[in-house]
Order: structure tokens, then sequence, then C-alpha cells
């Protein structure tokens, strides 16, 4: 259980590294044509990393996924490199998911588990990035976003049905769990725990060397550090831009068009009627017909309906259309064939017997050809620049398909090449602060530091259905350290604070076995013998302190991993010093008169067990069909990404 609840208190890496695994599925899983094989050793062939049933994962497939995993984390920390990604477990995880994956995938056709087109055509329609701004299923989005992330109809078929398979043998595992009240008290009290501490800082900077390094200090140090001082990959962006506005002479309609757009929508531009209605809805004609009484008795069909507890629902402007589709085609019937002030039923609805009242009538005349005409041009001329800017966009792609390159391309079709400063992935330069990314390359940065460089051109939308961009790899400058002699001020002053963060280091040991011992932190603090800031009182309650996303301050959060009347030391972190944390207090809490809390933790906690259920289902099934493993494959993808990976020093 105590597993259950670590991963309810999720790391920062895993709790990213799972928005990012889960939106990697949603755009597109993966995992590619599965098929027999036997274990390799050499990384960028065809080795096995994992064997299920006949099915197996490729050394090449879980490389491919670990890369295009990091470079996605690394879109959202360009620092990232590729070594702490494999250091905090992030290829692990993408190993143990594919693999899970896989043995599901085996699990599924020994159980004759199908999942029909039909169905994976549903699932790619409701992905938002696959959808225009109306919400419906966009073939030109879903055709982009493939080129743009390099993937194939068949590569994303494959993975969502896989995906599907997951959710439909995982969901049932991990439904209706109700954890009862004994287990769930113990961690709703955790939440109402307060606790309260005394903390000291011992800052580096109070022990700072006037003494400059030598020569050789700043530069054995500058080696053994040269990952602090790494300036992140930047790329110079190519790209010739497309424009709607190219086919703004094109796109305009004639005269005919113009003619025969209005009379295709002749019924939209003919005289029409809309009313305003009263509606109220009764369970039963008895109870309609009583209330009807009352109105034709004097009452008002609103204070009709309140003397038995309803109210009225009023339907605005509504056509005859708009009514049948809410109230029926009775209903509109009789609602269109009355007089202003009649009222109408009891009429059969859909939900019960009707009354309507109609309040108000409006008639709109018929708008003549004149009248509408710059409308039609207006809503024609979108039309055509839409579909001519689709119609070049594609063809600029199929050439760049058939063989052509970047430069050709923009040649042959008298687009303007342009290319953009050296810039960070996010858009910021290194040598200039001050510096503010080009509204038209904004959108170009992450395809264009997602792609390789002897990748082909691709075309990006800067503004969908208006303005577009044809992007290819430009000059590439690995992540690497500058030279000592262009940052040696930098570097000279992270010395010294490297220096005095170890004497802050010896310092807070000192103290903290002192207080370990009984003396008062504040005295100890005081005879140290350097000038250090006097010591605060900290704390609260850990719901209050862990509330939303943010993470609490590390010397406040230690306090609720400590036990009673004990003393602990903690980096400040970035060689800014230590702290010296004590625990004075801790204040149990007691949820049982919580009921609302209680509530929620047994829901947020029976998620992570049906979680849990589905992970031990997992494991039987890869017990169950016997998978095995590749044990060097994580280290091997490890070895292979580091070699090639720029960033990694």
């Amino acid at each position: 259980m105590l597993s259950v609840f670590r991963r309810f208190i999720k790391s920062r890496f895993g709790a990213v590294f799972a928005l990012l695994f889960l939106g990697t599925i949603a755009a597109a899983f993966i995992l590619g044509d599965l098929s027999s094989g036997q274990f390799g050793t050499s990384f960028g062939g065809g080795g096995t990393a994992a064997k299920a049933n006949g099915y197996k994962l490729t050394e090449t497939e879980l490389q491919e996924r670990v890369q295009r995993v990091f470079d996605n984390a690394r879109r959202s920390d360009p620092g990232l490199q590729i070594n702490d990604f494999f250091t905090q477990g992030g290829a692990a995880q993408v190993y143990d998911q594919l693999v899970a994956s896989l043995a599901l995938r085996a699990f599924a056709d020994e159980q004759g588990m199908h999942i029909s087109k039909r169905l994976v055509d549903a699932q790619i329609a409701q992905i938002p990035a696959f959808q225009d701004a109306a919400g419906n299923f966009s073939q030109e989005n879903f055709r982009n976003l493939l080129a743009r992330e390099r993937l194939t109809e068949k590569d994303l078929r494959d993975d969502i049905s896989r995906e599907i398979l997951q959710r439909q043998l995982l969901t049932p595992i991990g439904m209706g769990v109700r954890p009862t009240d004994s287990l769930v008290l113990p961690y709703a009290s955790l939440l109402l725990e307060a606790r309260q501490g005394t903390v000291a800082a011992i800052p580096a900077v109070a022990f700072l060397d006037d003494k400059d390094p030598t020569d050789a200090q700043l530069a054995d140090f500058y080696k053994r550090n040269a990952d602090r001082f790494t300036i992140p990959e930047q790329r110079r962006i190519r790209y010739a831009v497309v424009d709607a506005e190219r086919f703004a002479q094109a796109s305009q309609p004639s005269d005919a068009e113009i003619t025969a757009a209005y009379s295709q929508n002749k019924a939209a531009y003919a005289a029409k009627q809309s009313r305003t209605i009263e509606q109220l809805v009764l369970p039963t004609e008895a109870a309609a017909k009583a209330i009807a009484d009352k109105v034709k008795g004097g009452a008002s069909l609103s204070a009709a309906a309140q003397g038995a507890g309803l109210a009225v629902a009023t339907l605005a402007d509504q056509t005859p259309a708009a009514l049948t589709t809410t109230a029926g085609k009775a209903a509109a019937d009789a609602a269109f064939a009355a007089k202003q002030g009649d009222l109408v039923g009891p009429v059969r609805g859909p939900l019960g017997w009707l009354l309507l009242r109609v309040t108000a009538v409006k008639d709109i005349p018929a708008r003549a050809l004149a009248s509408v005409r710059d409308e039609i041009v207006a809503t024609l001329r979108t039309q055509k620049e839409k579909q001519l800017l689709a119609d070049f966009t594609g063809k600029l792609e199929d050439q760049i398909a058939d063989g052509g390159t970047f430069e050709e391309v923009v040649k042959d079709n008298g687009l303007k090449l342009e290319t953009s400063p050296l810039l960070l992935a996010t858009g910021k330069q290194v040598e200039d602060q001050a510096y503010v990314v080009a509204p038209d390359v904004q959108p170009l940065l992450a395809p264009a530091f997602a792609m390789s460089a002897d990748d082909d051109a691709q075309m990006v939308p800067i503004t969908p259905d208006k303005r577009y961009a044809l992007i290819a790899p430009g000059e590439i400058v690995a992540a690497a350290p500058p030279p000592l002699a262009k940052v040696k001020p930098i570097v000279q002053a992270q010395y010294k604070l490297n220096a005095g963060n170890d004497k802050a280091k010896a310092l807070a040991e000192q103290i903290r076995a002192k207080v370990a011992k009984g003396m008062k932190l504040a005295d100890a603090i005081a005879q140290a013998g350097v000038k250090l800031p006097a010591p605060q009182t900290l704390g609260g309650k850990r719901a209050d302190i862990m509330r939303g996303e943010q993470r609490p301050p590390a010397e406040i959060a230690i306090l609720f991993s400590m036990a009673a009347n004990t003393v602990k030391t903690l980096p400040i972190g970035q060689d800014r010093g230590y702290f010296v944390v004590q625990l004075n207090a801790i204040e149990r809490g007691d949820a049982k008169n919580q009921p609302e809390l209680m509530a929620q933790m047994r829901d947020q906690l029976g998620e992570v067990i049906g979680q849990e259920y589905g992970q031990q289902f997992e494991r039987a099934v890869e017990k169950h069909l016997k998978v095995t493993r590749n044990a060097n494959a994580v280290e091997g993808v490890r070895r292979a990404l580091a070699a090639t990976t720029s960033g990694d020093q």
C-alpha cells in the first residue's frame, strides 16, 4: 500500500513524464509492425528488446520511441540532457510501457479480441489536433500533423488499435474500486496533519573568497562542471511563407458564381418568420389540461406554472425548423398556425405534454441579390482562397515527396527564402537577450527543432487556412559549453560560490550535530563565528502546502518526511548554501468528521488502486505469456542516444 501512496504523491519527473507519454499516445503511439525474431546485440539494427507470443519489440523501435519522448520532453525543458533523462528513469518508463502494450496485444489476440476499422476511425475523428475550428474532422489538419510528426497513417492506426485494446482490457479491472473507511482514514488524516519547525539558512555568499582562482583551477572546475554552462542546441530555420493573399485576385468570384450561389441558397434569403414562444412541459395530459384551464380563466402561463411548482422556458426567435428540433413537428406546426398571444396545447412532445404560448412574431422580408451581394462575395472569396491555398501547399508537398529539394521547390514556385538567426528552442537568442522572435517564426520552432539535419522540408501552419510556411533544417549548433574565455567572469563567480557552498555544507553539518545533542538552533547559529540570518519558524498543514500544481518550498516539504524531534541539513540548490531544519512539533490530523475530504480521498485512492490492479494484471499477462525482456535493452539505447543526440557532453 505504501507504493500506492508514493504514486499518489507523485515525483516531479513522474508527473511530467505521464503527461508527455499520454500526449504521445494521443498524437500517435508508434510501435510499428511487430514480428517474431531473436534477441540481437547491436543497436540501430533489428535486435529484439522484448518478445511475446511471436510478437517482438525491436531495439530500433525502442530507440526511436525513447528519442521521440525525449524530444518532446526537451521541447518543454530545452536544457534537458539525454543522460539526465535516463537517470530520472524516463527511458525505463518508456520501455515498460512498450512491453506492457506488446504483452496486452498478444494477450488480446490469444483471447480473440480485435478492433474494427470503424472504431479506430471514430477515435481519430475525436482527437482535437485533427479537428477544425468548428470541431469537425479535418483531413488537412490530419495530413499536416502526420507530416510534422513524421508518422504514417498505418502507424497511427496500429497504435490507436493497441491503445483501445489496452483500455478495454484494463478499464474493467479498476472499475468500482471503493476503499473502506479504515483504509481511507489514515491517508485523509495525513492531509490534515500540521507540522512546525525552525529553519536556518547557511548561505554560500557568507564564505566567498576575495582571492581569485588560478587559471588551472578555473579550467579544471569548468571541465568538471561543463553541463552547468552548456548552451542548449541552437538552430537557424530556413522557411518560405505561403499566404492566402497570394490568391486574392484568383479567388475573386465571377458574376455567374455569385448568381449561382444566391440561387443555391434561395431559402436562406427568402422571406421568413420567427416567433418567441413560452413553453411548459408537463408529465401527463391531464396535468397539462389543468394548467391550460387556468390560463383560459385569465391567469398567465407563467403564473399558472409557478402555482404548480413549475417554470416556463422562453424560446426566443424560433424558426419552424428550430422549434421542430426541440418540441416536435406537431408542436411547431401548431405554434406557427396560432396568433400572437394564443395558447397552444396540450400537444405531445419528446419529453411530455407541451403548452405553448406565442409571445412575439417577427416577419423578416426577403433579401434581393443586390442586398446580399457583398456577403456572398466575401464567402465565395474565402472558400476559393482556402481551396487554392490547400491545392498549392499540396503541390509543394508533392514536389518534396517526389525528391525536390527545399531550394528547388522554393525557386520553382516563386517563394521568398528566409533564414532566421541562430535560435534556441524557446525562440530566444544567446547573444541578444532582448531579441523577440518574429510572429511567423514562433509556430515553426517546435517542428523545426524536431527535425533531423537530413529531413525533407515540411509544410507547417502559421495560421491555419490563412498562412503556411515550408520549412527545412538550417545550421544546427549542438549544445555545448562556450569557450572558457568567453564566460570567464561567470565561471569565476560560480567557482567562488561553489567553494563557499562547500564551506556552508561543513558548517551546516556542525550546527546540525550540535542541535541533535540538545543545543538550541538559534544558539548554534549565534556561535557559528560567521554572520548568518536568524532562524525562522515555518510550517503548516500538509494539505495547504501541497495544494495545487506548485511544489512547496523544499525546506517546508522536508518537515513532513522527518521523525519527531530530529534535525536535518538540506541543500538550498545551485551552490547557494544549505538549510538546517529542525522539526519542533507534529499535530496529528483526524478526518473522521470530514465527510467531504473522506469522499475526495476515497475517489483519488480508488483511482490509484485501480491503476495498481491494472499494473498487476499487466505483470500477470507477461508471466502467462512468458514475455522475454532483453536486460540490456535500455542501457543499449542509452549508449546509442548518448553518442548521437546533441546536447550531451
